[in-house]
């Protein structure tokens, strides 16, 4: 018992092995340092219980694995209103792209032509003028358009119609007609009807008789045929004209009733250039010309014509093919015009003739057309001055 009780006392620093006592091993133990713990023996002592034996380290648990958190899935909160609104701007902005770029593309490949004359000019009035031409140029028609309207495939280069356009600083625009059989001086030519001044030299030989005849200066000019009134007008999809009595009229191959009715391009051509059958004769037919550029440019600008694209693109580029314009008339000279006629159309702007004296001048170049010399220069004075208020007078 005593090898025993010496084998505990030194396993658990006891007596003679407690602390201050010299470090002394029992019998068969290497002597080690006080304080120093013991190496466990390579064999248990003889009769030493279990339970005070040295038992071998439990194994280390580790803490049970926890599953990390589920990362919740956050919607993205949802705005009705804030998303229509994108919607709604963004085909606002591409109907804006598209009514702006559907005329600058047509209408960059508008012919241009020159018109000013060389000659003298007469000096700038206020506002601006454009002189509009419309010839019998059979360009742009078909075989059977031809036919149907009796003309035959050629013309004449003859100016049918013949029109001003007054836009002034302030006030209401003017359309003013010039009638194609007006008898005046065609300068190198002598005395003859103002249209064939444009079959003798074009454009530039009209604009320099127009501004010999009335002191005023053209600011830029718009010419159209045969081929491109109608293409205009089958491109609105026809226009309405409502003639007060039915028309029958061999020249021009007409034949409508009375009352308003809807006419393709061929038939308001043929309504247009109706004369003989018209008591008026060539008077009567200015005033169904400015009727009917009236009814072309409020249809035009319809809200329909705008935001139907075929429409408007059909349009735009009927109107480019259809025009001829000066050399320095585009855009911004023809966006202003197009309002004008809207606002004549409307009632907010004059239509016109030049006072005439004799309708029916004879002369060396037949029946023609004498201006009220009086009258005219007083119409042709008010416009040099940028006075439309004082054009009332001559409304027709």
């Amino acid at each position: 018992m005593a090898d025993v009780d010496d084998d505990l006392d030194w396993l658990y620093r006891r007596g003679r092995y407690g602390d201050g006592a010299a470090s002394v091993a029992p019998t068969g133990r290497a002597a080690q340092p006080v304080g120093t713990p013991s190496r466990t023996p390579a064999s248990k002592p003889a009769g030493v219980p279990s339970s005070a034996a040295a038992r071998p380290a439990a194994p280390r648990q580790l803490p049970p694995r926890v599953a990390p958190p589920r990362a919740k899935t956050v919607k993205p909160r949802r705005h009705p209103v804030r998303n229509t609104i994108r919607v709604l701007l963004l085909l606002l902005l591409a109907g804006v792209i598209y009514l702006a770029a559907v005329p600058i593309v047509a209408w960059s490949s508008l012919v241009h032509v020159a018109y000013a004359p060389d000659a003298t000019r007469p000096p700038d009035q206020p506002g601006t003028l454009l002189l509009l031409s419309g010839s019998d140029s059979r360009d742009g028609l078909t075989l059977e358009q031809t036919q149907e309207l009796g003309t035959g495939t050629e013309g004449g280069n003859v100016a049918d119609t013949i029109m001003l356009l007054y836009l002034p600083p302030t006030g209401q625009p003017a359309l003013i007609s010039l009638p194609r059989d007006s008898y005046v001086a065609i300068p190198g030519h002598g005395k003859n009807k103002i249209n064939a001044s444009f079959s003798m030299g074009g454009p530039k030989l009209l604009t320099q008789t127009i501004e010999q005849a009335t002191g005023l200066r053209i600011d830029g000019y718009l010419g159209i045929g045969f081929g491109g009134f109608v293409g205009i007008i089958d491109a609105l999809g026809g226009i309405e004209q409502c003639p007060a009595t039915a028309i029958q009229d061999e020249d021009s191959h007409l034949d409508i009733p009375a009352g308003c009715q809807l006419m393709d391009g061929i038939t308001a051509l043929k309504y247009v250039r109706m004369r003989h059958a018209d008591p008026l004769g060539d008077l009567g037919r200015v005033q169904r010309q400015r009727g009917m550029i009236a009814a072309v440019a409020k249809k035009a600008m319809t809200p329909t014509a705008f935001l139907n694209p075929p429409v408007y693109y059909s349009l735009n580029k009927a109107g480019a093919a259809a025009l001829k314009a000066g050399n320095d008339t585009g855009l911004p000279q023809i966006a202003p015009a197009a309002w004008a006629f809207l606002s004549i159309s409307r009632g907010d702007g004059l239509t016109l003739t030049v006072p005439v004296s004799n309708p029916n001048l004879s002369t060396p170049a037949g029946s023609a057309v004498e201006w009220d010399k009086t009258k005219s220069a007083d119409m042709f004075a008010l416009i040099a001055r940028g006075d439309t208020a004082g054009l009332q007078k001559f409304a027709k």
